[in-house]
């Protein structure tokens, strides 16, 4: 007995060393795994906790590590695994800024929207700004924020295509890899989402996205693959919606075939936040690839436990994505024990932000009104320009005191301040008007009440937790604004638009202007121009909107987007001069939403009663159930372009206050790489930075071709007057290549390109052609389309 006793106490003795021991290190992870129970490993596949569920539902118990924060992965203590903890994103860190029993608060900085800082065309400067949102998310003690928002502007309805960068995939890809490679080099991570075609809000968690593979590869999975092969992104994030029938959660081909065994994908995919899915079992998505599952759901936990057991999932497939998670977990602040300070530096984010917004802000019209000349700029180089001088302007429309900074939902920030239009024209030395100041500020008061009190229940996003809500605009009486007329020297009006997460945009109420928008903006432009005053309109919206019917009235036209927490600086700056517009268009503003051609089956074209009546007969309602991609590879500029279609503003557009000229543009291909460079010239009387588009149109073979695409950019340092830069611009001949789907490859069809560079899509400066040979690359047989299409031909 003795002897047994000594055994048994030697056992327990070997595995109490064992277990002290087994820890995880960076370099100790196949050690880890072989240590991990079935239990521990299957834990580890499943969020830790989340936003939406109360604590009981919390796999692990770590629901607090971050107040606000979206989720966790589970912490295993027995081997030293931490829980690390997702924010959401992308403009800036989402956690709650004020928590019970704590007098600290932690707000955090709002950068502008992913529409405004594509507009930039600035790779570096995005790159600062992913620098200052990396510091924060480890400051805050989170490990990855949930962006960037990659999905392409597929129509301009969308709710959420202000977290987006572009309806083109180039400068998706780039700008998102500048923002990734800037958060990464600060230690935290991102999740590149919504991984992949989740091109609609409406029904995002059931439609199915119906596309063809040329276009998936060509326009949906272009961006991310950019992204992916140029920053390494830490995580991916599967969308809620189905691609060709089968969800994105689990769907091998997007996420092994195509991301892993194409790409080269080493990071690990999480779900997007909706837990256990009806037709969607969790071993499903283990096998498809998908290493971690959010929010999070003890059921989820036992299935992939049970999945082993009854051998319906193999443990192989359970060892991978567990390995996948250990290389993430290795890499975090959470790991490392990071000593968060919860004291980010707002002093210099704001000032980063502030800079970004500026140069994404695009100038849409300019008769010549701006920049004002103030008192406080009548001795820079811009004061030549404007011979009126203003001192105080008339600042109407709601927006222009309730200043939106950014967008609703899971992107939305809550920062510590935001400056409106008032406080920043204040800050430039210009005043404002003290009636209309009281009117706005008291009506404003009042519509929030009067919102919260009508709101339905079901509308969660319309709190202010949710982001800043809009709120409908007000008229003003011809009396009341041609008393302005005589105290003002200028008159702007805010034009704002709010959308989000969950709902997409009313075509009527939201793209549209409405009738008390379109008065104010005919009545002041009547009455400030009868006294030969200017009228200059800021849009401040996240997305594309109206403006053909009304454009012609005001002198000037300022695209604002939604700029973050300093925008009212960011416009006062161009509004003076103290920088000079150098922001371009990313997506086409059409004339109409309906000249889109995905416009026809996209969700709001149908009324909610035909809606009904068809689900009767149907069973399926096209924009709802499914949604048909039929313009194929034919969106945004590659379908305005090749059918020649009049727009409001063409993509790549923005105005300057000084001019450029392009020459000496020259190509030359060695093997498989492509030069490009072109020499700017800054023609104008005052200093700025100008954009060069590189367009290539493709010889006529056996691919079909839009009549141009965007293949390469670069934009200029500040050019003072006179001053010359040759920008050079690197591709490789696989980016000219269209996606065969009968063979399952990329191609390049040997031939003449000629390669198009100008200032925007339909402002062509220089051209030079260039022979290139083929050149093919064969990919997995991915995404075919389960239901036929009717695509869209020249």
């Amino acid at each position: 007995m003795k002897k047994l006793l000594t055994i048994g106490l030697s056992i327990l003795l070997t595995t109490g060393t064992m277990s002290a021991q087994t820890k995880l290190r960076a370099d100790n992870i196949d050690e880890v795994l072989k240590a991990m129970t079935l239990e521990e490993k299957a834990k580890l596949l499943v969020g830790g906790a989340n936003k939406f569920f109360s604590s009981t539902a919390v796999v692990g118990g770590e629901a607090d590590l971050v107040a606000g924060a979206a989720g966790t992965s589970p912490e295993i203590p027995r081997l030293g695994i931490p829980a690390t903890v997702l924010t959401d994103g992308p403009a800036g860190v989402r956690i709650d800024p004020t928590r019970e029993g704590d007098s600290k608060t932690y707000y955090a900085t709002a950068f502008p929207i992913g529409s405004c800082l594509a507009s930039t065309w600035n790779t570096e400067l995005v790159g600062k700004v992913g620098e200052a949102i990396g510091n924060e998310t480890k400051e805050y003690r989170c490990d990855v924020i949930l962006g960037p928002g990659m999905n392409l502007h597929r129509n301009p309805l969308c709710g959420r295509n202000f977290e987006y960068y572009s309806e083109d995939p180039l400068v998706t890809g780039k700008i998102a890899a500048a923002y990734i490679n800037g958060v990464q080099s600060q230690g935290a991570g991102v999740s590149a989402k919504h991984f992949a075609v989740n091109s609609q809000e409406t029904d995002r968690t059931s439609v199915d996205e119906r596309v063809s593979q040329r276009a998936a590869r060509e326009l949906y999975l272009r961006g991310f693959e950019i992204a992916v092969r140029e920053s390494n992104p830490w995580t991916v994030m599967a969308s809620y919606n189905k691609v060709n029938g089968q969800f994105s959660m689990g769907n091998h081909d997007l996420l092994t075939k195509i991301l892993r065994d194409d790409w080269g994908f080493k990071g690990i995919v999480m779900t997007d936040w909706i837990g256990i899915r009806e037709g969607l079992p969790t071993i499903t998505e283990v096998q498809a690839g998908n290493d971690l599952m959010e929010p999070g759901q003890p059921a989820q936990v036992q299935e992939i436990i049970d999945g082993v057991k009854n051998g319906k999932l193999d443990i192989k497939d359970v060892d991978r994505n567990v390995r996948r998670m250990l290389e993430y977990i290795v890499k975090t602040p959470s790991f490392k024990q990071y000593p968060a300070s919860n004291n980010p530096d707002f002093k210099a984010h704001a000032a980063i932000t502030r800079q970004s917004a500026t140069e994404g802000i695009v100038l849409l019209k300019n008769n010549g009104c701006l920049p004002f000349r103030t008192e406080g700029n009548q001795n820079s180089q811009f004061s030549t320009i404007n011979s009126q001088l203003i001192k105080t302007v008339a600042l109407f429309g709601e927006n222009s005191y309730d200043f939106l900074s950014g967008g609703t939902g899971s992107g939305c920030v809550h920062p510590p301040y935001v400056v409106d239009m008032l406080q920043g024209l204040e800050n430039a030395g210009i005043k404002s008007s003290a009636t209309l100041t009281d009117i706005y500020r008291k009506y404003i008061e009042y519509a929030k009440v009067k919102f919260q009190a009508e709101r339905h229940p079901a509308k969660w996003f319309q709190t202010e937790a949710m982001g800043q809500q809009k709120y409908p605009e007000i008229g003003l009486s011809p009396i009341a604004i041609n008393k302005e007329v005589q105290t003002a020297d200028a008159a702007i009006i805010t034009i704002g638009r709010q959308a989000g997460e969950g709902i997409d945009r009313d075509i009527e109420t939201e793209f549209n202007l409405i009738p008390e928008e379109q008065a104010l903006i005919k009545d002041v432009c009547n009455a400030f121009h009868t006294a030969g005053k200017p009228v200059v309109v800021i849009i401040n919206s996240g997305s594309v909107i109206e403006t053909a019917s009304w454009s012609g009235y005001p002198d000037a036209i300022l695209c604002a987007w939604q700029p973050g927490m300093e925008g009212g600086n960011s416009i006062a700056d161009l509004l003076t001069g103290k920088v000079n517009p150098s922001g371009k268009l990313t997506m086409t503003w059409p004339i109409a939403a309906t000249d889109h051609a995905s416009t026809k089956d996209y969700p709001g074209t149908t009324d909610f009663y035909t809606y009904q009546v068809m689900k009767s007969y149907t069973g399926q309602v096209a924009g709802y159930d499914y949604t048909n991609h039929d313009e194929d590879i034919y969106v945004g500029y590659r379908y305005f372009d090749t059918f020649q279609k009049p727009v409001a503003y063409p993509f790549g557009y923005g105005l300057s206050y000084t001019t450029f000229e392009f020459s000496k543009p020259v190509v030359k291909v060695s093997g498989d790489n492509i030069t490009v460079s072109v020499t700017v010239k800054n023609s104008g009387s005052v200093s700025g930075k100008e954009v060069a588009q590189v367009y290539v149109a493709a010889p006529k073979g056996r691919l079909e071709k839009p009549a141009q695409e965007l293949k390469a950019f670069a934009k200029t340092r500040e050019l003072q007057p006179g001053e010359s830069q040759t920008l050079t611009m690197q591709l490789a001949r696989r980016d000219l290549a269209s996606f065969d789907e009968a063979n399952s490859q990329w191609l390049t069809e040997a031939g003449t390109y000629t390669f198009l560079i100008g200032n925007s899509s339909r402002d062509i400066k220089v051209t030079v052609a260039a022979k290139v040979a083929e050149y093919t690359e064969k990919t997995s047989k991915a995404l075919a389309p389960n239901q036929s299409l009717t695509l869209l031909k020249q």
